[in-house]
């Protein structure tokens, strides 16, 4: 075969996803995880990485944990020393739209370049093991009596959780202003303050608690979903007439200043991943909902969230 058909043909099976993984290019995949280790961004993330190499989409996938601000200051790293590397990917979600109306970074996310969403998951609030408190009813009543005895353990300022224990508060009557809310950089830092009991309520992912909830280490309260989860016994918060409904999904962004050609090379890579047996046996285990979007859906889901947030945060007086 001469040389430039040779190359053609190259070039066709390259396009087609056939090309011997001796003549492909390595790819080797950097994942920003912007909290600490141990909370829902990082087993993402890991998770995401783990279902993309045995999945064979890359060859490899490193990992940088830079917590804190909500997400704010991994976000800042990543738009600053990631600038069109089309390798580049950044975990973030609910979590850091939050953070980013809270906390005003000096950053945007409109400098990096959505990918997909993955997964939605509902928050739990549990009680340390030895705790005064029965139920969430009890837990409100306190509240309402004084709101700065209820210490609210969880992530960043403008996460979730933090979001929905304003809620709590303003559809009990009680400013949602005045709530003792202790922000944790990230999951396992939240997790031991919970289990000493060095706050009153705790809040995250349920695939965060739901080892410490099984053996008696903590004791759920609610969940923040609208109905009860499938194979989870634990009341919502609308069970015990708390009028509060919030989810938390999680996704990925590319790095800014990347070619659409390369955005849609990561997009894909990522939606392999997600149909992996990897990816099908993490969602299992940590009770995620698989919600997979990507491209101008995923980009017009981020900007109404977003506004959305916003409106609650606004009505809970957060912002």
């Amino acid at each position: 075969m001469r040389r430039d058909a040779f190359l053609k043909s190259l070039a066709v099976l390259a396009a087609a996803g056939t090309l011997p993984m001796a003549a492909r290019a390595s790819t080797n995949i950097k994942m920003m995880i912007p909290a600490n280790p141990g909370g829902g961004w990082d087993t993402t993330g890991r998770a995401l990485g783990k279902a993309m190499t045995d999945a064979k989409v890359v060859d490899t996938v490193s990992f940088d944990n830079k917590g804190g601000a909500a997400g704010a200051l991994g976000l800042a790293q990543f738009v600053n020393g990631s600038k069109g590397d089309p390798n580049a990917i950044m975990v973030m979600g609910a979590v850091m739209l939050g953070g980013i109306i809270t906390g005003k970074p000096p950053v945007s996310l409109s400098q990096a370049t959505p990918l997909a969403r993955l997964t939605t998951e509902y928050n739990v609030f549990v009680l340390p093991a030895n705790s005064q408190f029965k139920n969430m009813k009890e837990v409100v009543e306190q509240l309402k009596k004084d709101p700065g005895s209820i210490k609210w353990g969880g992530g960043s300022r403008g996460s979730t959780e933090h979001i929905a224990a304003a809620m709590i508060a303003r559809d009990a009557g009680v400013d949602p202003s005045k709530i003792n809310y202790v922000a944790f950089r990230g999951g396992g830092e939240a997790t031991a303050a919970i289990l000493g009991g060095n706050v009153t309520v705790g809040g995250s992912g349920l695939s965060e608690f739901s080892e410490y909830i099984k053996t008696g280490k903590m004791k759920a309260l609610a969940v923040t979903s609208g109905t009860r989860m499938k194979g989870v016994d634990i009341p919502t918060l609308k069970e015990q007439g708390i009028n509060v409904e919030i989810g938390n999904w999680r996704g990925v962004y590319g790095a800014g200043g990347i070619t659409p050609e390369q955005r849609k090379t990561l997009t894909e890579l990522v939606i392999k991943a997600t149909k992996s047996k990897a990816w099908a046996e993490a969602v299992e285990k940590n009770n995620w909902t698989p919600a997979v979007i990507s491209g101008a859906e995923f980009e017009k889901f981020v900007d109404d969230d977003f506004a959305s947030l916003r409106a609650t945060m606004v009505k809970s007086g957060m912002v």
